[in-house]
């Protein structure tokens, strides 16, 4: 009798694990792509929904990885991002910027090129091979740590090609780092080029957004190190009366942080971007 009762539970557990697998059945391709202006190749990430069909246009998040990682790293230490993208009907796409690119493109040397890879060569490359939204209305970026800088740095130079941004944990003030996480192998050491490492601080940015030009979304824990630049960045947004969404969280500078606070982006995306609200229709109108 137990083990025929054990027997059912196993069945039923089965049952409801491929249940589950099927309903989030988003599909993860590792592509390879050539960037001319550094001449390499890069590898990427992009996360399929279950129900691409080329004949739809979908909106596309470009999600990057902090200091030391590669394009592996969401879908391997995060993997609650692959159904996001059943979810809410996208493409996610993680490109590689190599450990600690900062996604600039480096005056100090032409392998660190990453601004025109990403914003440009690898933007242009996804749509190109999937079925896209090709404009700003259906692109979004955000990422951690580095990343997160990263995300801002290239949504606010490039506001003809994103229409919303997020950073989770970002290092949006680069000087205080100025030893540290490899910036100066990018920038050049700070003692030489201060004017520089300023100018390239996300924080110090700030005036070049356009008035509601971007959607804007950035969170940080209470215990990260990157707390107070976040808050500082908040209360300057604020003094400029430039629309965002703040959140702070419990949680430090962790995988399980960043977990739970793409969930929220993604929501945030969808709810912001025209391109992403037409995919309702693919989900129910939810």
């Amino acid at each position: 009798m137990l083990f025929e009762l054990t027997k059912k539970f196993y069945l039923a557990g089965l049952a409801l694990l491929l249940i589950c697998l099927h309903a989030n059945a988003a599909k993860v391709d590792t592509v390879v792509t050539h960037s001319n202006v550094m001449n390499r190749v890069i590898k990427a990430v992009v996360i399929r929904p279950d129900n691409y069909n080329k004949k739809v246009k979908y909106p596309v998040l470009y999600l990057l990885h902090g200091f030391s990682g590669n394009y592996s790293d969401w879908v391997k230490k995060a993997p609650n991002v692959i159904p996001l993208a059943d979810k809410y009907h996208c493409l996610i796409v993680c490109p590689d910027g190599n450990f600690a690119s900062w996604y600039f493109d480096s005056p100090m040397s032409k392998e660190w090129q990453y601004e025109t890879y990403v914003s440009a060569e690898l933007v242009s490359w996804v749509d190109h091979h999937y079925s896209t939204i090709a404009d700003r209305s259906g692109r979004a970026i955000t990422g951690l740590s580095m990343g997160g800088h990263g995300a801002l740095f290239l949504a606010i130079r490039h506001q003809d090609i994103y229409g919303a941004v997020g950073s989770m944990s970002g290092c949006v003030d680069l000087i205080p780092f100025s030893k540290s996480f490899g910036i100066s192998q990018v920038l050049g050491e700070y003692e030489s080029n201060p004017q520089r490492w300023k100018d390239n601080s996300v924080i110090n940015m700030l005036d070049q957004i356009k008035p509601n030009s971007l959607s804007i979304i950035f969170d940080c824990g209470y215990s990260d190190g990157f707390y107070p630049s976040n808050m500082e960045m908040h209360n300057r947004l604020v003094k400029m009366k430039v629309p965002h969404d703040f959140i702070v969280r419990d949680g430090g500078h962790t995988w399980e942080y960043w977990g739970n606070s793409v969930v929220y982006q993604m929501l945030f995306f969808s709810r912001h971007l025209s391109g992403w609200e037409g995919q309702k229709s693919l989900s129910g109108s939810k």
